[in-house]
């Protein structure tokens, strides 16, 4: 019998009935209310020796279900015995499978007693010695040696060789640490002055530029920044310091056409790279790689994603001559056990759980309920607060509003604190909620007893201080929305899911799902991870049964669009005659037709593109003869086309045309500024003109002024609070009946779709085509060359003094809190600084947020050894 006969034989038939037991002991030992069993299973009768010995065989396989199995005997060993010699015998094994945090953690717990080598044979030892130094890395930049897994220091390895690396990971896996890690060191190396690392959505912006900005602590010539302005991209180049910008793809675009052609960057990381694939946003994120890699060929660049089956194929574009490298991994770094839920018939208060192991399944026991869960929302709860009683447990909902009636049904549950009892950082988290969004937003109360809900279109202070507070364990039970599958690094001890969605009621497929449970689990932090799916057998929560483990099929969204055949072609060919309200597609169609318009001007041929060589030639043919008859239509140059990846330039010259049309007084096609009488009526005609000519962008057509409003508000500074009152106002004067949580979340919603995406990426080409057409009929005069549309837009800032304040590293709402007490609205970043400096010992007395109050101590402020505040530098 060869090794891998062995192994196989070992999972298959040699360890079944001991395997069983222990996932069932380990399983158990994770979920609270269990009821008690008369024959309650023990670790007794196991023969930890053997186990131990069959666990170290299978750590050399390759095999996820080995590894997996490995891992699940180590974790036994160490917590379900107190036989010093057998939790030993289970963190060398750990050390087999170079799991070196879940060791950390055994001795952390105090499972393990520290000086396990010195307890070690002579040969045990040499062989942990060499392991450890074999799964070592040299951090140059700090001269320290770090222990890493098999995929970390594959990754390590090869992005020190390769230009263009993807690298793809089970969510676990400890990519985000060690890919800011190594980032760091290129920077610290000087291997780059601007680094820009690619988030697709902005909660996932907001954590790592946090991360990064803990990782480096002090560190004088090492910037970060999110904001797309080029006044720190300047002083990298001039090698004054070295910059790295957390942007999503739309920002990177906006720096892009601030910076025009001196726009280089040395290193792009892209996370979350599988969102190539997603309709609508795909487009742009490969527009944006492709614009990096233009201006500057010699880039390096890394793709990270999440489990993918194919990462290589992200590297299928990369310039002549370039070394690539795929690093691909799917080995367990943490126990994840798949739970299926089923109410007892008879008895709804009552639950057997069951563990599903590849095709079987391993009886767990039954949870008892202290109420009756009588519909989906409850049952998510009761089952949430009973399972996950003791904390770090995750719901998933599937949406915004779902969440926030789970979370106060959880809420319910938990014991009410005294008065005086609540948690100083529960009571400040309270106050933001209250003073930041509405006095009765639904969250405020909730967390105070632990409880909270999370969604993408919160203000990321508040979303961050919920994620810090959850995963202190401050915050025992967090409900969230499809937030966590966008790519945050959001880990715990449980999810509950029954039903999952995705969007607009779309089951969730696989991957996500897996990249979901990929959350339960913290590794270095927990040895396990428990995914609670209620009601498995439901048709309609689970159209095709829990899904099985799956991986990110990668596949471009331009490529997907072309792979249906003509139907790009035929859109195309419609698209320069007949109104866009009168073609099919438009949403499918609309943003893939403008990037293939755009690189047909810009190349002169589709064929010459990177996408030309995975489609049919006759398609490419087609499609050629289709763009060379648009791009004959157009006086809209390349130029200005590539400044707005997804507008078509079709629309844009319709734009052009109907500021050649217009009869009135040209400067009236300009917005006002946001102090002036007009400046709202100005956008909601602007609005409407866009729709006719350009893109329908904001629909419905009856909501046009409330998007107006939200966007003039917007950009006036006015903090979210604000801004929803004055919802709450408009609401009443046009007598539209409301609830008071669902305008709080649609006026989040507005803020987050309307005047921070559609409004900077519309009103920004809005202005580009004006401004062409002001320089053709020689009014240049009217042309203002500030601060443009798109950034003002995207950060909600129209005063000097609210730039600065956010230049110097605050985020929207604690920027605006201040704002609102400086009168002045021309202040650069010293200006804003030496104002704050001056009423240092005043902020708390300012009716300001506690945790606004803490970001500008943390983000503006040192103490001294004598205990004296000053300016960082």
């Amino acid at each position: 019998m060869n090794l891998g006969d062995l192994q196989s034989w070992l999972l298959a038939e040699g360890l079944r009935d001991d395997l069983d037991k222990i996932v069932r002991l380990t399983v158990r030992s994770d979920l609270d209310n269990l009821v008690e069993e008369p024959d309650e299973p023990t670790a007794e009768g196991i023969e930890w020796q053997r186990l131990v010995l069959a666990g170290s065989i299978l750590a050399r396989s390759e095999a996820r279900a080995d590894q997996e199995a490995a891992l699940r005997i180590a974790v036994a060993a160490i917590t379900l015995t107190e036989d010093r010699v057998v939790r030993d015998a289970g963190a060398v094994l750990l050390g087999k499978l170079s799991n070196f945090r879940a060791v950390s953690l055994a001795v952390g717990r105090e499972l393990v007693a520290r000086g396990l080598d010195e307890r070690l044979g002579v040969a045990l030892r040499i062989e942990s010695q060499r392991r450890e130094m074999d799964r070592s890395i040299l951090v140059e930049t700090t001269g320290t040696w770090m222990q890493v897994n098999d995929f970390q220091q594959r990754f390590w390895t090869n992005a020190s060789r390769a230009s263009w690396l993807s690298a793809s990971a089970p969510t676990a896996s400890g990519k985000t640490f060690l890919v800011l890690q190594w980032l760091i060191d290129q920077i610290g190396a000087a291997e780059a002055a601007v680094a820009i690392y690619l988030a697709p959505t902005r909660a996932l912006v907001s954590e790592i530029e946090t991360n990064l900005q803990g990782l480096l602590g002090d560190s004088k010539n090492i910037a970060v920044s999110s904001l797309p302005l080029r006044s720190k991209y300047d002083a990298a180049r001039a090698g004054g310091s070295r910059l790295v910008l957390v942007l999503t793809q739309e920002r990177m675009h906006l720096l892009a056409n601030v910076l025009g052609d001196t726009f280089l960057v040395d290193l792009l990381i892209v996370d979350e790279a599988h969102k190539i694939g997603d309709d609508g946003r795909g487009v742009i994120l490969q527009d944006a790689i492709e614009r990096s890699a233009r201006t500057n060929p010699k880039m390096k660049l890394v793709f990270i994603s999440p489990a993918t089956q194919n990462p290589e194929e992200l590297l299928a574009d990369a310039p002549e001559g370039i070394a690539t490298s795929a690093v691909d991994s799917d080995a367990p770094t943490v126990l994840q056990n798949l739970i299926l839920a089923k109410q007892v018939p008879g008895k709804p208060k009552r639950w057997t759980l069951e563990t599903k192991q590849a095709d079987a399944t391993i009886p767990i026991g039954t949870l008892k309920l202290a109420n009756t869960p009588a519909s989906s929302i409850k049952r998510l709860a009761f089952i949430a607060a009973a399972a996950g009683e003791r904390g770090g447990t995750l719901v998933y909902a599937n949406g915004a509003a779902d969440s926030e009636d789970i979370a106060d049904l959880i809420f319910q549950l938990q014991s009410k604190p005294e008065p005086k009892s609540v948690d100083p950082e529960l009571a400040a988290l309270a106050e933001l909620a209250r003073k930041g969004v509405h006095p009765h937003f639904r969250l405020a109360p909730l967390v105070e007893r632990g409880v909270a809900f999370h969604f993408g279109n919160m203000p990321s202070l508040l979303r961050l201080e919920i994620e810090r507070l959850f995963r202190s364990g401050k915050i025992r039970f967090l409900v969230c929305t499809s937030t966590l599958v966008e790519g945050v690094n959001l880990s715990c001890r449980t999810i509950v899911v029954r039903g999952p969605r995705k969007g607009l009621g779309n089951p969730m497929e696989p991957h996500d799902f897996w990249n979901l449970a990929g959350r339960a689990g913290r590794w270095g932090d927990e040895f396990q991870g428990n995914i609670i799916c209620i009601d498995p057998n439901d048709a309609v929560a689970w159209p095709k049964g829990v899904p099985l483990r799956a991986r990110y099929p990668i596949k471009r969204e331009s490529d997907a669009v072309l792979d249906l055949g003509d139907g790009i072609v035929d859109y195309l060919a419609k698209r320069g005659e007949q109104a866009l309200s009168d073609l099919e597609g438009s949403k499918e169609f609309e943003q893939v037709g403008a990037y293939l318009l755009t690189s047909y001007m810009r190349l002169g041929s589709i064929s010459q593109a990177g996408l030309a060589k995975r489609h049919d030639p006759a398609l490419i043919a087609r499609l050629d003869e289709v763009l060379e008859g648009l791009a004959d239509q157009l006086d809209i140059n390349v130029q200005l086309a590539a400044r707005h990846p997804g507008v078509s330039p079709i629309g844009l010259q319709h734009l052009l045309e109907t500021f050649r049309d217009y009869k009135g007084e040209v400067g009236n096609l300009l917005p006002a500024e946001v102090a002036s009488d007009d400046s709202y009526d100005r956008f909601v005609t602007i609005m409407r003109r866009i729709n006719g000519s350009l893109f329908a962008a904001f629909e419905p057509e009856s909501r046009i002024r409330l998007f107006a409003l939200i966007v003039f508000q917007w950009l006036k500074g006015k903090s979210l609070a604000e801004i929803i009152r004055r919802n709450i106002a408009w609401h009443e004067e046009v007598k539209r009946s409301y609830s008071l949580p669902a305008l709080i979340r649609d006026t989040m919603g507005l803020v987050e779709q309307i005047a921070r995406f559609k409004a900077p990426k519309y009103l920004s080409a809005y202005m580009d085509v004006l401004h062409l057409h002001l320089t053709s009929i020689g009014r240049e005069d009217l042309i203002d060359h500030g601060l443009d549309i798109g950034t003002q837009l995207e950060f909600g800032v129209s005063s000097r003094t609210l730039i600065s304040l956010m230049e110097l590293g605050l985020s929207r709402m604690s920027a605006v809190a201040l704002y609102e007490k400086i009168a002045r609205d021309d202040l650069d970043q010293e200006g804003c600084l030496e104002w704050i400096v001056e009423r240092a010992d005043q902020l708390e007395s300012m009716d300001i947020p506690a945790i606004i109050v803490r970001e500008l101590r943390e983000r503006l402020f040192s103490t001294n050894s004598a205990g004296q505040v000053k300016a960082l530098e």
